[in-house]
């Protein structure tokens, strides 16, 4: 033992060897066992040689590590373990224990600077102020694979090459000017590795105690865990706000793929169930191979031409990868020697063919999975060149990226097919193409907004009416789903109705309004949702053209107002004053009638048509206006090229009805002004005789005679002057009565001994169909009859 204590002069104990005897002194085996144990070392612990001799030294540290006296209290005492070699090389261990107080603490003669530079687990290095290599420890040896005495007064560009070791080179000048330190995060291959990584590297400046810079530190530190980390988390943050901007299924598939690639993934692709695509609720996923369609795919290298692409679709075998995965509801990391993807390339060759040539390392699949369904699945891959293999961490992180994409992915299933439903209820609602009629050609177009938005309410009507008129109505509800696809058609209903009251436009949409305001308030006492009905706040226009008189007589509420194009090609939009919109409460509306010329074009509208963000709406009507006089072969054509106008993606809806204005010949029309006089019924009858015998109509005289009958002496009889009898022979054969009065006719069954009564009843027996309409200066009662086609 006493040989061992003679050694100590090899080693630099922490305390001066004249203290050596009043110190705590131990000596352990290389296992660790107590050997020698002081004077000291007892009176310091308490323990007698007897006590720790060949026990191990262990056993005098408590469970965190502090010095313990015999008698269970802690001692604030420093143990120093020096390690002592003789000739055959047997290690022992030397324990040197002392109190802390002032005068036993460790000297501040840079030997604690030194060891803590030399021994610190961070790469370490001293530079001058020109950037030149003075000092670096043993981590930053590692680093480097040079040796100090290779390095000193070197620039790190000198023995390290590339761009970022230059840059470093500026930044240690720069800091060395300044005093200010700098903190980076470089992305370099070192000498030995095989990858470039990240490091997190800290320039400070050292400064003596007057604040002058005399040289500058550099810490560096191996960042490429902590990156990892940081780049998942930001992955999935980036994630939340670009996957789901819309409410496209295969934009947002394709939003995945591209937050994906290159960052996370070399190879992305997205294969859905084919039923999602129409937004119906696909059916479980049963083991075996699954049949999918490809919603987006995106690499950052050229594909083959062979391998499946978006849209199509691509059976996956049961041994791959989707399939295993689509099958067990859970994602699944591989690495490209794993038994079960050696399976699968050798049934796909078009894959094993794309995994030879990017060198294919590892994937990764998981199921796409929302509110307890199976979408699809998403396949990532990497190659050896871009990247290192998949680890587990990625694994939760395709996890939470695809959780995340699931959920927007299924929304848009919805949105799709509350669109698609929305759409055919509306479609189911507006008029089957154009509507044949002798007033005008008409041409019809229904453009729903673009695939983000849902269906709104915009519609039109081509509403036949008697004397050979024709009503022309266009409209748009406020909101967008199901719930304007109903208002729209209800609407639509209520606008027949009135019309074929044969209400004049102003009057239609009064009644329209005070229909509105009443279901507003009875909707108030039973809906608690707290939603604005569709119909409050629609627009609509209604007009009514005359081809006899050429006339058309139009109000609106709230819409935007036609533009009419003359025959000679010049257009003007319609001086039309502009009513309230629906549904606000009792405002007036008023009407206009302007003449027509035959040949001329009314064009009615949507706003959707003139919504754009690159034009104001002056400039929109101005190109409306410059599409409309465009020479086309048909009206159809026209159509179309005016909806070539819309703006792309479209924001709303567009509802457009064209109509061409036609005149009805004026030998197709007889009028006769008749005084009010009951002799003068003979007479109507045997001016609508010769009528008829000139239109080659006697066939029909029978029946004509006891209409005009029974509706002049009517008006002679109830009515009062003026009183006009006027024939219109086109598809059918109308007779008219007018009178000034605007006392309405009733139809009522006679008794067996009344006089009179049965007159009206006749009439409706007789003919096809009959009514009443009011004007200004009373009302006309008419009576159409159908004609045999010839």
């Amino acid at each position: 033992m006493t040989e061992w204590l003679r050694r100590i002069g090899r080693f630099t104990p922490p305390l001066p060897l004249a203290r050596l005897d009043t110190s705590a002194v131990a000596v352990t085996d290389r296992d660790g066992h107590v050997m020698y144990w002081s004077s000291g070392a007892q009176t310091l612990l308490g323990h007698t040689p007897g006590d720790v001799l060949g026990r191990p030294v262990a056993d005098l540290l408590a469970d965190d590590g502090t010095l313990r006296h015999r008698d269970g209290r802690p001692v604030d005492a420093q143990m120093r373990l020096c390690p002592l070699v003789d000739a055959e090389q047997e290690a022992a261990f030397l324990l040197l224990i002392d109190l802390i107080d002032s005068g036993t603490r460790p000297s501040e003669d840079g030997s604690l600077t030194r060891w803590i530079f030399e021994q610190h687990p961070l790469a370490l290095a001293i530079c001058d102020r020109d950037a030149q290599w003075l000092r670096e420890n043993e981590a930053m040896r590692q680093v480097t694979g040079k040796p100090e005495e290779k390095v000193s007064g070197l620039r790190q560009a000198d023995f390290l090459q590339g761009p970022t070791f230059e840059e470093m080179d500026h930044r240690i000048i720069r800091v060395a000017e300044s005093g200010h330190p700098e903190f980076t995060e470089p992305f370099v291959k070192l000498p030995g590795e095989a990858k470039a990584h990240a490091w997190a590297v800290d320039i400070f400046p050292l400064k003596d105690a007057a604040g002058h810079v005399h040289a500058v530190g550099f810490a560096a530190s191996d960042y490429s865990q902590q990156y990892g980390s940081r780049e998942r988390l930001a992955l999935v943050s980036e994630a939340r706000t670009h996957i789901g901007t819309s409410l496209d299924i295969v934009g947002t598939a394709r939003e995945l793929a591209e937050v994906a690639v290159p960052r996370f993934a070399d190879l992305v692709s997205v294969d859905l169930l084919d039923p999602v695509f129409r937004g119906e609720l696909p059916p479980p996923v049963l083991p075996g191979p699954a049949v999918l369609r490809r919603a987006a795919q995106r690499s950052s290298f050229p594909l083959p031409e062979n391998l499946p692409g978006p849209g199509e679709v691509h059976r996956h075998p049961w041994s791959s990868p989707v399939a295993q995965c689509l099958a067990t509801d859970r994602a699944a990391l591989h690495d490209v020697k794993d038994p079960e993807i050696a399976r699968w390339l050798a049934e796909e060759p078009a894959h094993a063919a794309l995994a030879k040539a990017i060198g294919l390392h590892s994937l990764i699949a998981v199921p796409i999975q929302a509110r307890g369904t199976v979408l699809g699945a998403v396949l990532f891959i990497r190659c050896e060149a871009s990247r290192d293999p998949f680890e587990p961490d990625d694994l939760a992180v395709t996890e939470d990226l695809i959780a995340r994409a699931a959920i927007c992915l299924d929304n848009a299933r919805r949105f799709t097919h509350e669109r698609g439903v929305s759409l055919a209820l509306q479609h189911s609602l507006l008029p089957r193409g154009p509507t044949v009629h002798p007033a005008v050609e008409t041409a019809v177009r229904y453009l729903p907004a673009g695939a983000g938005a849902e269906a709104g309410g915009d519609w039109f009507d081509v509403i036949p009416l008697p004397g050979v008129r024709v009503g022309l109505v266009v409209g748009d509800v406020v909101g967008r789903g199901i719930n304007a696809s109903a208002t729209m058609g209800r609407l639509r209903t209520a606008v027949r109705t009135l019309a074929d009251v044969d209400l004049p436009p102003d009057e239609l949409l009064t009644h329209l309004d005070d229909m509105i305001t009443h279901a507003e308030g009875e909707q108030s006492v039973t809906d608690t949702t707290g939603e604005i009905p569709g119909d409050i706040g629609a627009t609509c226009l209604y007009a009514v053209y005359d081809p006899v008189s050429g006339t058309c007589s139009m109000a609106r509420a709230g819409h935007p107002a036609p533009v009419l194009v003359h025959p000679d090609g010049t257009s003007s939009v319609i001086d039309l004053p502009t009513g309230p919109p629906l549904g606000l409460g009792s405002l007036p509306f008023e009407a206009t009638e302007l003449t027509v010329p035959a040949g001329s074009l009314l064009a009615f509208f949507t706003d959707g048509l003139l919504d754009t963000h690159a034009h104001d709406i002056d400039e929109a009507l101005a190109d409306l206006r410059h599409a409309l006089a465009a020479p086309a072969p048909s009206l159809d054509a026209l159509a179309d090229t005016v909806l070539d106008t819309c703006p792309e993606p479209r924001a709303d809806d567009v509802a457009l009805l064209l109509a061409r204005t036609q005149v009805l010949d004026p030998d197709h029309v007889a009028s006769w002004e008749l005084p009010s006089d009951p002799s003068v019924v003979s007479e109507a009858r045997e001016r609508a005789c010769e009528r008829l015998a000139a239109w080659g109509l006697e066939e029909e005289t029978f029946i004509t005679e006891l209409v005009v009958s029974e509706l002049v002496t009517n008006a002679i009889r109830y009515g009062r002057p003026p009183i006009q009898l006027r024939l219109i022979h086109e598809r059918g054969l109308i007779c008219e009565v007018s009178d000034g009065s605007s006392t309405s006719p009733r139809l009522r069954r006679a008794r067996a001994f009344d006089e009179g009564g049965r007159g009206l009843l006749l009439v409706a027996q007789l003919t096809q169909r009959w009514g009443t309409r009011y004007t200004h200066t009373g009302k006309t009662i008419w009576a159409e009859q159908l004609l045999p086609t010839r």
